[in-house]
C-alpha cells in the first residue's frame, strides 16, 4: 500500500521488478514526453506480466510515437479489449479509425467512453453530430449505437436541439430508428416536433409526421374523443391549468365516456386547451359535442381554429345551451384555410373575460374536422 501512494520513480527503486509498478513508471515517463524510457519500461512490465494493460497502452501509445501506427492499432486494440475501463486506448482507437473512415470501429470506442465519462460527453455528442451531418455514411452507424439505447441517449438527444446541424441529426436519426428495436419513444418525438415548431419547421414537421405515421396522418385532428393521450405534441391535445381555470380529460358522469371537461371563473383570455394540425387550404367543417354542467359554456368559452403563423381566426364555435340543460348536444361550424399565410393553425378552447366572476363549468367530446367539397 505504500508503494502505491509513492511516487512511480521512487516506487520503483524499492521494487525494480514489480510489473505493476513498472507500469506506472512507463506511463509517468509517457506523460513527461521520454518515450523510449517509457517504451523500454513497458517493455520490461510486459516481461514480467504479459497481461498488464497499463503496459501494453503505453507501448502502444508510444509505438504511435514513433510512427508505426499499424503496428499501434494492433496493440492499442488488444489493450482496449482487455479492458472496457482503459480510456486512454479507446480515445486512441476512436481517433485513429474516424481519421481512416472508418466510422462503426471509431463510434463504438466513442460509446464505450460515453458511457463512463460525463466529462467527455460534450466532445463525443459534438463528435457524432459532426459526423453525422457531414458525412452520409456516419448516419447509419451512429443510429445503430442510438437504436441500442444506450445510457448517454437521452443527454444526446438533448444535446442536439443546441444546434442547427443537431437538429437536422435529430430529423434523421427520427426516420432512422422507426423501424429499429428502439424508435424514437412518444416524448422523443414531442421534443423532436416542438423544437421544429419553435423552429417554424413547418414544412420538416409534416415531412416527418408523413414518413413515420406518428400520428396517423389521416386524422385531421388527433384524439377527437379525448381517450388517453398517445400522440406526440404538438399533434394532442395540451391542458392548461392556470389562473383559476382548469381543462382536463375526465370521464363524463352522464355517459362514461372519456371527454374534456372545462371549468372556468376568472377574468383570463389564455387558451384552456389546444392542437397543432397542417390542413391544406379549403373549405373544413368542424364537428362536435357539448354539454354544460354549471352556468352556460357557451357564454364564455368558444372552440377556435387560428392560422399558426398569424392568428387570424378562420372560425369559431356557437354551442348554444340550456340553463338546467346538462345533456349533450351537437354543434358545427365551417372554416377555410387561405391558400397563403396559413400552413399550419392551433384549434383552441378560448375563455372570454367578463366584468364579474361567473362559475361555468362545460364538457366536450367527439370532435372532428373533415374536408368539404
Amino acid at each position: 500500500m505504500a508503494l502505491e501512494r509513492l511516487p512511480a520513480e521512487q516506487a520503483l527503486r524499492l521494487s525494480p521488478n514489480s510489473p505493476a509498478l513498472l507500469g506506472r513508471a512507463a506511463e509517468a515517463e509517457f506523460a513527461a514526453d521520454r518515450f523510449d524510457n517509457a517504451e523500454y519500461l513497458a517493455r520490461q512490465s510486459l516481461g514480467r506480466a504479459p497481461f498488464n494493460v497499463q503496459a501494453l497502452r503505453v507501448l502502444g501509445l508510444t509505438t504511435a510515437e514513433a510512427g508505426r501506427k499499424p503496428q499501434a492499432d494492433d496493440l492499442l486494440t488488444l489493450a482496449g479489449n482487455w479492458s472496457l475501463r482503459d480510456d486512454p486506448s479507446h480515445a486512441w482507437l476512436m481517433d485513429y479509425r474516424l481519421s481512416r473512415g472508418d466510422y462503426r470501429s471509431a463510434f463504438a470506442h466513442a460509446d464505450t467512453l460515453a458511457r463512463r465519462r460525463d466529462d467527455l460527453k460534450p466532445q463525443l455528442f459534438r463528435l457524432f453530430t459532426v459526423a453525422a451531418s457531414t458525412d452520409a455514411r456516419a448516419l447509419p452507424v451512429l443510429a445503430n449505437i442510438v437504436a441500442a439505447a444506450p445510457s448517454w441517449r437521452p443527454a444526446y438527444l438533448g444535446d442536439l436541439y443546441q444546434s442547427e446541424a443537431g437538429l437536422g441529426v435529430a430529423t434523421n436519426l427520427a426516420i432512422a430508428l422507426q423501424s429499429s428495436q428502439a424508435p424514437f419513444s412518444g416524448p422523443e418525438l414531442s421534443n423532436l416536433y416542438v423544437q421544429l415548431l419553435a423552429k417554424n419547421r413547418l414544412p420538416a414537421m409534416a415531412a416527418i409526421r408523413a414518413r413515420l405515421e406518428r400520428p396517423g396522418t389521416s386524422l385531421t385532428l388527433v384524439n377527437g374523443d379525448f381517450a388517453v393521450a398517445e400522440a406526440p405534441l404538438p399533434f394532442e391535445w395540451r391542458l392548461f391549468n392556470a389562473g383559476g381555470a382548469v381543462a382536463e380529460i375526465l370521464p363524463d358522469d352522464v355517459r362514461g365516456d372519456s371527454a374534456l371537461r372545462a371549468q372556468f371563473g376568472s377574468f383570463a383570455s389564455a387558451p384552456l386547451a389546444e392542437q397543432f394540425v397542417q390542413l391544406k387550404p379549403g373549405a373544413y367543417r368542424f364537428s362536435g359535442q357539448a354539454r354544460a354542467e354549471v352556468g352556460d359554456p357557451g357564454e364564455r368559452l368558444s372552440w377556435g381554429v387560428y392560422c399558426f403563423e398569424t392568428g387570424a381566426k378562420l372560425g369559431e364555435s356557437r354551442i348554444v345551451t340550456t340553463p338546467g340543460e346538462t345533456g349533450w348536444k351537437p354543434f358545427v361550424f365551417t372554416f377555410a384555410v387561405p391558400t397563403t399565410g396559413c400552413s399550419a393553425q392551433w384549434v383552441r378552447l378560448i375563455p372570454k373575460p367578463a366584468d364579474r366572476r361567473t362559475a361555468i363549468v362545460g364538457w366536450y367530446d367527439r370532435f372532428s374536422i373533415a374536408r368539404l367539397g
